[in-house]
């Protein structure tokens, strides 16, 4: 019923920044919260950042000052501007929407399909 698309991912220099984007398609009435969380080979899957559909926003504490999660309420679109990358951040980042209303008032999560990021030199 809802689809997230993610695009933006690839491989980067340490240093260097890229931007992830997710955009959500389907029978959509609204979206209460929007965000990333990432996993990194070996480890379990962790938060990196989310924000509401009023524009607050939350990031992982180890991740605040270099990482930015955006919204676009209208296109049902969120981002991610990750700067100064390094090569810990490498990981397999996925987009999450969270308290979608759909136009049959039912209420559902949803996760896309993964978008890899991998900072190397």
């Amino acid at each position: 019923q809802v689809q997230l698309v993610e695009s933006g991912g690839g491989l980067v220099q340490p240093g260097g920044s890229l931007r992830l984007s997710c955009a959500a398609s389907g029978s959509i009435f609204s979206i209460g919260v929007m965000g990333w969380y990432r996993q990194a080979p070996g480890k379990q899957r962790e938060f990196v950042a989310t924000i509401t559909s009023g524009g607050n926003t939350n990031y992982a504490d180890s991740l605040k000052g270099r990482f930015t999660v955006s919204r676009d309420n209208a296109k049902n679109t969120v981002y991610l501007q990750m700067n100064s990358l390094k090569p810990e951040d490498t990981a397999v980042y996925y987009c999450y929407a969270g308290r979608i209303v759909l136009t049959s008032r039912a209420q559902i999560d949803s996760w896309g399909q993964g978008n890899q990021v991998t900072v190397a030199s």
